[in-house]
């Protein structure tokens, strides 16, 4: 077994959010950044970027070589690092904190050990905040969470919380 299994894609979710904030810089709605545009949606994001570093950073993007930055090749960019980003556990880390949470070494984590384990925390839930976490973070819908479940509801909240 190959060991690491981070996502190489970002979901739909993220994709929107980066089309959302794509269109949002895309002034003349053309479907392309061009290097002011790009330049004002690194600055959005506190970016100081010189117009060398926008020009070498336009050339790197811009695949099919029109001086623009397409959506696709935006995403090209920026997945990587968003990827590398959204979690800051290694596998092995997961690997650790999902087996505090399952008690009984069964490779599933119930809602009971859930509830025991962020009381331990000193996260104490209630019966509504635990089904909740239980429903998002549980994509099979077998009422337990398994440990690529749980990979992938941890590598989520760092992501959002990265956004947030």
């Amino acid at each position: 077994m190959s060991g690491n299994k981070q996502p190489e894609k970002l979901d739909d979710d993220q994709l929107a959010e980066l089309r959302e904030i794509f269109r949002s810089f895309d002034r003349n709605k053309d479907g392309s950044l061009t290097q002011l545009e790009l330049g004002s949606l690194l600055r959005s994001l506190g970016l100081k970027p010189s117009e060398e570093q926008l020009e070498a950073l336009i050339q790197k993007a811009d695949k099919n070589s029109n001086g623009l930055v397409e959506f696709s090749e935006f995403v090209a960019m920026v997945e990587p690092d968003l990827i590398q980003a959204r979690s800051p556990y290694t596998e092995e880390q997961l690997r650790q904190i999902f087996r505090m949470f399952d008690r009984d070494g069964n490779g599933y984590i119930t809602a009971a050990e859930l509830a025991h384990s962020m009381a331990k925390l000193g996260h104490a839930l209630t019966a509504e905040e635990l089904t909740g976490m239980i429903k998002e973070a549980d994509t099979d819908g077998d009422g337990c969470i398994n440990f690529q479940e749980f990979a992938q509801a941890i590598t989520s909240a760092a992501f959002d919380n990265s956004w947030g």
